[in-house]
């Protein structure tokens, strides 16, 4: 019988997934909490919840916000190296901590999806700082 060979995933698909992956977990996150009491009344009056009403502003920094995992799903793939390994560093961490803060007090289906999402943003993290680097810098 032929035994399976894995050929190496380079470091940036593996980064990109990880995001695609993270990004379900969040538009998941927010469909099923269009079912707990009263969010869709809430919405209705204008409320975001724990970031107060639903301005202008507050809805720019929010899909700033939501933005930003999405477009490294794609720019992961095409930044120049040093740029896409910080990058993914930085919002790994940034995103593993906005996960952390939002726990408290939290429906347990949106506990475990934060659960799933902030191993993925820390595997991020661990993949982007162990990138293999040669003497002209990571892959």
């Amino acid at each position: 019988m032929k035994s399976l060979t894995d050929a190496p995933v380079p470091t940036r698909l593996k980064l990109s997934t990880l995001w695609t992956a993270t990004m379900f977990c969040y538009v998941y996150g927010d469909y099923f909490g269009l079912y707990t009491d009263n969010k869709l009344a809430s919405m209705a009056q204008g409320s975001l919840g724990p970031i107060g009403p639903a301005t202008p502003g507050a809805l720019v920094a929010v899909s700033l916000m939501m933005a930003i995992p999405a477009l490294l799903i794609a720019s992961t793939l095409y930044l120049p190296a040093a740029i896409c390994r910080w990058s993914n560093i930085a919002f790994g961490l940034l995103y593993t901590a906005i996960m952390a803060m939002t726990l408290p007090g939290a429906a347990p289906f949106y506990i475990t999806l934060a659960v799933i999402e902030m191993t993925l943003t820390a595997v991020i993290v661990i993949a982007a700082w162990t990138w293999a680097t040669t003497e002209g810098g990571p892959e």
